[in-house]
């Protein structure tokens, strides 16, 4: 089912708001595809006006940056920590922005945006020793 991103029929007051036009295909959303851990698999999309997105649909490694040094290496991830966007994204290892996961550098904070960009990038925030 197509998600509409469109103006609401009610005002703020709770009253209808007669449309003078119908509904218009720019103004359908896209599913929500998220991003899981697990096999690597993206997804190509062209989004408005050409731009091509790649969708991760499945990761299993991210580009971890260690502040300290400034370094960024390719590591595993092992699992999602947390994720404050839904709670339930835990238990499901979903990965957004924001989430914590835990790598095999340590404990790292996703900055990219997975369902746009089809990279996990991370800086660290904790080192195991």
């Amino acid at each position: 089912m197509a998600l509409w991103q469109g103006r609401s029929r009610r005002k703020p007051t709770g009253g209808r708001i007669k449309l003078a036009r119908k509904k218009r295909k720019f103004e359908i959303g896209a599913e929500v595809q998220p991003t899981v851990l697990g096999e690597p698999r993206f997804k190509h999309i062209r989004a408005r006006s050409g731009i091509k997105k790649i969708r991760a649909l499945g990761v299993s490694h991210a580009n971890v940056v260690d502040p300290s040094t400034g370094k960024a290496q390719r590591v595993k991830i092992e699992s999602v920590v947390e994720n404050p966007a839904n709670p339930n994204y835990v238990q499901r290892n979903i990965i957004t922005r924001g989430a914590i996961i835990k790598t095999e550098m340590g404990l790292a904070r996703v900055t990219s945006r997975p369902g746009q960009t089809g990279v996990v990038n991370a800086v660290l925030i904790e080192k195991e020793e």
